[in-house]
């Protein structure tokens, strides 16, 4: 009898073995692998960064990379004229490969298309006849 009751505990041993030993298996490939790839295609995607690709940092700031200094782990992002530096750990992702953000395009009033909002450029801009009516009502007095 005694030898019935040595069996079936050095089976329950080996049974909390063999779970424990799955339950790591499991963790592996539900958690350490994911990230592990994660990793490898963002250390990819920043090893393929070139300047003049369009660029997202974690912030959600849109730029486009102007120069990439390796050695400081900066890079310089041209947005729309003003030009800042970052640290390559800011960059999110890479919107496109060497192009620029797609523009949106205007009808006949002056308006965004997509919107039905004037553009700065139209709601800032004075054609040469109003400046020259402006000026004639001045000195027509109206």
């Amino acid at each position: 009898m005694s030898d019935l009751v040595l069996a079936a505990a050095s089976g329950s041993g080996l049974t909390s073995i063999l779970m424990i030993v799955v339950l790591f298996g499991l963790m592996y490939f539900m958690m350490i692998r994911p990230q592990r790839k994660a990793q490898e295609k963002k250390k990819e995607m920043m090893g393929g960064m070139q300047p003049g690709d369009t660029i997202v940092t974690i912030g959600g700031l849109h730029g486009v990379i102007n120069r990439i200094d390796q050695q400081a782990q900066t890079v310089e992002l041209d947005i729309e004229g003003v030009y800042l530096t970052f640290d390559l750990r800011a960059i999110g992702r890479v919107v496109k490969k060497g192009a620029t953000a797609p523009t949106t395009t205007q009808d006949d009033a002056g308006t965004d298309s997509s919107s039905g909002v004037e553009s700065a450029e139209e709601a800032n801009h004075i054609t040469d006849s109003e400046a020259a009516d402006s000026a004639n009502d001045d000195k027509t007095g109206k």
